[in-house]
């Protein structure tokens, strides 16, 4: 005798199937976006925070062991909340200071971004040569053990 056609039992377990393979790329999806959103934060920080660091770096009026920061603009992290912290310190300098005397300065850049409710960091880290002043050698008297 000769079959034409599927059974019931073969259609569902056909379906089943399908059904299977449909629900598991909808969650590699999902998951796809999950962290492409995740990675376009990142850039956009990582972006902002170079930035950040080419201005502290080309600003010399900044004192040895200082720590300034602020939070970037709402418009140019894409509504996201982020921020900065930077901190400057002597990393090499001669024993006898004076104005004039040329040291190694180090400034430590730390940006900060809300992801969902989770607060996500990283650090960035500079050096640069710097001729000191008379209110440098004050910051640095005072610092010195």
């Amino acid at each position: 005798m000769r079959r034409n056609g599927f059974t019931l039992l073969e259609v569902l377990i056909a379906t089943l199937i399908m059904g299977l393979a449909v629900v598991g790329l909808l969650s590699a999806i999902s998951t796809s976006m999950r962290s492409a959103a995740r990675l376009t934060d990142y850039d956009r920080v990582a972006l902002l925070a170079k930035a950040q660091m080419d201005a502290l770096l080309l600003n010399l009026h900044l004192p040895p062991f200082s720590v300034v920061g602020g939070e970037f603009d709402s418009a140019s992290t894409g509504g996201v909340q982020a921020g900065w912290r930077a901190r400057v310190t002597p990393f090499d300098s001669p024993p006898e200071r004076g104005a004039g005397t040329q040291i190694l300065e180090r400034i430590e850049l730390e940006i900060w971004w809300m992801s969902g409710p989770q607060r996500r960091t990283f650090t960035l880290e500079a050096f640069r040569r710097k001729l000191l002043r008379a209110a440098d050698l004050a910051a640095l008297g005072r610092a010195s053990p």
